[in-house]
């Protein structure tokens, strides 16, 4: 049941993601950069969660795509 996140969650944090403010892959600091905007401290940590995932996700990418150019 953990890992399920409700439509309102990640429609929140693709809309935050456009609009290109600076998270990364640290949960505190995600928390933090949402501050007051959220309108309870739930969804602010379930969408802080998941903006966090996808950046930790969009790194392993990076560094994965990075290490398969250097092996050619």
């Amino acid at each position: 049941m953990g890992k399920i996140k409700s439509k309102l969650i990640r429609r929140t944090a693709t809309r935050i993601l456009e609009e290109d403010i600076s998270f990364n892959d640290n949960f505190e600091n995600n928390k933090i950069l949402l501050g007051k905007t959220m309108p309870s401290k739930k969804i602010r940590n379930q969408v802080a969660g998941l903006l966090t995932k996808i950046k930790k996700e969009e790194k392993i990418k990076k560094e994965q795509d990075g290490r398969t150019k250097e092996q050619k």
